[in-house]
């Protein structure tokens, strides 16, 4: 009886220590893992909230892995090309809701300028915001290009002061989405006349227009770009 006993204590007592080896050594792999570096993507210096972020402004930098979220962006080209919402640190991980690639926000030398509605002529209905149009000057005399690089669309609106837009799937979740054929189906669905146009400019940009058009011999053709939502950013 004691024999059976004994041999019993022998093996719980073996399984105990067993369980206890295990338990030591699944703790030790755990905390080896959250040791790990992980490489993400980090500003090389200050960033301003509206700024294109350009390939010489990130980097990959390591990070203890316990720190890493899945936030964090791993990849330096999920971050070229798109815009900061919000100010970067030197060396801090970029989180993806920091960005936006449809760059609806004045980057740090552009302002937001709506477009009086006598400087224009004409522009197309089916233009939304964050798209890239082309900007010209119309007149009895002559007409020419008045802005070298193509600008974005910050908002088309109607005149009740409401975005243009398909209220059902509004454009800008198909843009971000990469989705084309949303975005054309949202575009036909869209209703409203544009009453209401701001355009994303540098202060030169505007006050260039503003001179062309404030003698009212010139007035504003607006044209879809090469860059339109098929290609945000």
């Amino acid at each position: 009886m004691n024999r059976r006993r004994n041999v019993w204590i022998s093996l719980t007592a073996a399984l105990l220590s067993g369980l206890l080896v295990y338990g030591v050594y699944a703790l030790q792999l755990r905390q080896i893992e959250l040791e790990k570096t992980r490489l993400v993507v980090v500003p090389k210096q200050f960033v301003k909230p509206g700024t294109l972020v350009t390939a010489d402004m990130v980097k990959l930098a390591p990070i203890v892995g316990s720190a890493y979220r899945t936030q964090m962006l791993t990849r330096l080209q999920d971050a070229v090309g798109q815009q900061t919402l919000v100010p970067l640190g030197e060396n801090e991980p970029l989180l993806g809701w920091k960005l936006d690639r449809l760059r609806l926000m004045p980057g740090a030398d552009e302002a937001t300028f709506s477009i009086p509605k006598e400087y224009v002529l004409s522009m197309p209905g089916s233009i939304r915001a964050g798209d890239f149009v082309r900007v010209y000057v119309s007149g009895k005399e002559a007409s020419s290009r008045l802005l070298d690089s193509e600008v974005v669309v910050a908002s088309v609106r109607s005149s009740a002061n409401m975005e243009v837009d398909d209220p059902k799937n509004p454009s800008l979740y198909a843009k971000a989405d990469g989705d084309q054929e949303k975005l054309y189906a949202s575009r036909r669905e869209s209703n409203g006349v544009i009453d209401q146009l701001s355009l994303i400019l540098t202060e030169r940009e505007w006050l260039a227009i503003d001179e062309a058009c404030r003698g009212k011999q010139l007035k504003l053709v607006i044209a879809l770009g090469s860059a339109t939502a098929a290609s945000p950013g």
